[in-house]
């Protein structure tokens, strides 16, 4: 069932909800994931993305994104000043990646200290985003929800202790989903909860030894 923010969109800057309003959230939960001020980023645009990215504001939109900036932003506008103020340094480039949305961006981000982190969306319309991709690992998230990711080892016994953790906190859990590599390497869990998260749960799943991060990111 269709909700009305699916159909009319958010209150947004900008021409087009797929092109700037979703490119801003894809921006935002990019920075999210790195967890700090970017000081360089490097998007990657494909499909319709990469052939109207300058015609409907997407670059601007996503950079707007990248500074932490929301949909109805009237800086977005001038993001790319606002950047430059900041002591971002941005680059983008056309690219076709394969089995992608038409609207797909590619975000790496670096901050001050060298770290980075890579986040592939796409805009799916009306603002809506669906990120499919984090640091090469694929995973399903629509922004709407505080959501936790947690990359483990592939282990037996992985989702109990975090869901039995969960539990015990009173968290409810309306979206689960896990991917990994290959069979004994790497996982990750995305797990979508209802209301909001405080840094208890986080610290309490981090103690187990077989789980490498914790990452809180809010809904946006």
């Amino acid at each position: 069932m269709l909700q009305a923010f699916d159909i009319i969109g958010p209150i947004m800057i900008g021409p087009s909800s797929s092109h700037t309003a979703g490119a801003v959230r894809i921006g935002k939960y990019a920075r999210s994931i790195l967890g700090a001020a970017p000081v360089k980023a490097h998007i990657r645009f494909s499909g319709s993305f990469a052939k109207t990215y300058k015609g409907h504001g997407t670059d601007k939109a996503v950079i707007a994104g990248i500074l932490g900036m929301d949909t109805d932003d009237a800086r977005i506008r001038v993001s790319m000043d606002v950047a430059k103020e900041e002591g971002l340094a941005f680059e983008f480039e056309e690219a076709d990646i394969d089995g992608a949305h038409p609207n797909t961006a590619e975000i790496t981000l670096e901050d001050a200290e060298g770290r980075t982190a890579q986040v592939q969306g796409a805009s799916v319309g009306g603002g809506n985003i669906v990120i499919n991709k984090i640091n090469g690992t694929a995973v399903s998230i629509n922004g709407k929800s505080d959501t936790l990711v947690i990359p483990h080892q592939d282990i037996p016994g992985m989702i109990a202790v975090v869901t039995k953790i969960l539990a015990e906190k009173g968290v409810n859990v309306h979206g689960f989903s896990l991917c990994r590599d290959h069979k004994g390497g790497t996982a990750v869990m995305t797990i979508e909860i209802d209301g909001d998260i405080n840094e208890s749960v986080q610290d309490a799943i981090l103690e187990n030894p077989h789980i490498f991060s914790c990452t809180i990111l809010k809904a946006i």
